[in-house]
């Protein structure tokens, strides 16, 4: 079991005690937060979701629902819930709708009441301890979240609650899909952890039958609605070149991957349950390196025996190589940073690995809460937060998962926080478009990158600055081994694939 907490921020698992007389974070009542999603579609009301876990061991009764809710510039308002409820299941997840909201960004307060054994107290947004109360924060855009047609923006790492440990809980599949169509997602990918499969939900010390679990996954999944489009994935630990765990997302398994290297529930015995070659020779579609470059603390390195990738692990001459790499992780942080100058060294070396965008939220929809120090604290960020950053990619006919997976063979994407960036091939090279709105502010920046043939580094060819909120340029291959794009908004970021001169697969 996991001496200490080296996860992201997540739903937070507060119970568990390590079998130990005591915890500072153990309350006898269970854990309840209001969350919501960061972002609605304009066409849409807001959906707010109130989260309760272990209240089988701590059954209460929540009422009293109260939202403050402000908009700059305007008069805040409240809203009164009158809904009853009574909490007594391991899990649950119950929602209600505010009326439709005008455009803008709004903060809400939320406040409630729970009677535990006829003892009533009031809390503000959750029940954890020592965790100061933070407002919702809400972006309600102007109309429908914008992809450029013939495309499609998914969530490429996030967690279910078959991801749950001494430290955290994700949310069901179900409520991720009501979340993403607020977001604007078309499709979801479910990457769970191989080794969190691997050991019992309720006592996440005792090993489990983790086929059976994967498969109770996959069935979850396959009764949802089609749209948005929910894929069954893993998050696979497995063994570097340096015999270290790194994590590898994985799009399309048939069949559960083992993974438990690092699950933290053996101590100091660590050592990676399969290479990633013997990882690849199982997997039968598109895989990614998870956030590669992020920063690891001491403990997570020696404890856990975690590293980080290299070229070498990428395994480009195998049958099926990684096919890329989700540098951008949540947000601009300095993992993202070293992430792209690795995926740009790449390409300036000829690999062909693609840029993935994801946000390992594991609930998250508003903001991350999570374990800072087992027993002792939490932590709350904006990071990895559901469907914050996108991977958009083209899709052929209807969406589903044979598109996907075929989307992935191809070299065309973008990855975005808000606006859309993407490129078309024409007979002798590129046209790139940029999409901004009011939402995410006017173009303060177009930027396109290329490396010639002839030399060993990527230059800037083209800079645009303080443009509005629509930009196309036109270019031609000339000498060029590959095009590629970014953009910079006033207040969001969007940058595209590598466009290579020859590649031909395209159709």
């Amino acid at each position: 079991m996991s001496l200490i907490s080296l996860q992201k921020a997540a739903y937070a698992e507060t119970h568990f005690k390590f079998r130990l007389p005591w915890s500072l974070l153990y309350r006898k009542h269970p854990e309840i937060l209001i969350d919501a999603p960061f972002q609605v579609q304009g066409n849409l009301a807001p959906e707010i979701w109130i989260v309760a876990r272990d209240a089988d061991r701590f059954p209460c009764d929540f009422f009293d629902l109260k939202l403050s809710i402000s908009k700059e510039g305007e008069e805040s308002f409240d809203v009164s819930i009158d809904q009853k409820l009574h909490l007594s299941k391991n899990f649950e997840f119950h929602s209600l709708w505010l009326p439709q909201l005008k455009p803008g960004h709004y903060k809400i307060n939320a406040s409630f009441k729970t009677s535990i054994q006829k003892k009533i107290k009031t809390w503000k947004r959750w029940t954890y301890p020592f965790l100061k109360a933070t407002p919702l924060q809400i972006h309600v855009l102007q109309d429908k979240y914008f992809v450029p047609k013939g495309f499609a923006a998914g969530e490429m790492h996030c967690h279910t609650h078959y991801t749950s440990s001494h430290v955290e809980f994700g949310a069901p599949p179900w409520v991720l899909q009501r979340v993403a169509s607020q977001v604007g997602l078309d499709f979801v990918l479910c990457t769970d952890h191989s080794y969190d499969l691997a050991f019992d939900a309720k006592d996440y010390t005792l090993e489990t039958k983790p086929d059976e679990r994967f498969a109770a996954l996959k069935k979850e999944v396959e009764h949802l609605d089609k749209e948005p489009l929910m894929l069954v994935g893993e998050e696979v630990s497995v063994g570097s070149h340096q015999n270290k765990n790194l994590h590898l997302c994985v799009l399309r398994p048939k069949e559960y991957i083992p993974g438990i290297g690092d699950s933290g529930r053996y101590f100091f015995k660590n050592k990676p349950s399969l290479s990633i070659p013997e990882a690849l020779q199982i997997i039968n579609g598109p895989c990614f390196a998870a956030h590669p470059l992020q920063k690891m603390s001491f403990l997570e390195r020696i404890v856990f025996n975690r590293g980080y990738w290299d070229s070498k692990d990428l395994c480009a001459q195998a049958q099926n190589p990684v096919r890329g790499i989700q540098f951008w992780n949540g947000s601009l942080d300095k993992g993202f940073k070293k992430g792209k100058a690795w995926w740009v060294s790449l390409l300036e070396k000829g690999v062909r690995v693609l840029p993935i965008g994801g946000n390992d939220a594991h609930g998250d929809f508003n903001n991350t809460v999570g374990i800072q120090l087992p027993l002792i604290s939490l932590k709350q960020s904006q990071k990895h937060l559901f469907g914050k950053v996108k991977t958009v990619i083209p899709v052929d006919g209807d969406l589903n998962e044979n598109a996907i997976v075929k989307s992935f063979e191809k070299d065309r994407l973008y990855l975005t926080n808000g606006p859309a960036l993407w490129w078309t091939r024409t007979e002798n090279g590129l046209v790139f478009e940029a999409q901004s709105s009011t939402d995410f502010g006017k173009i303060s920046a177009f930027l396109i990158f290329a490396k010639k043939n002839t030399h060993s580094k990527e230059t800037l060819i083209l800079k645009l600055k303080n443009l509005s909120y629509y930009e196309s340029q036109s270019l031609s291959f000339q000498d060029y081994a590959y095009l590629r794009a970014e953009l910079h908004t006033q207040n969001a970021y969007a940058l595209t694939s590598a466009a290579f001169a020859d590649f031909k697969n395209e159709s």
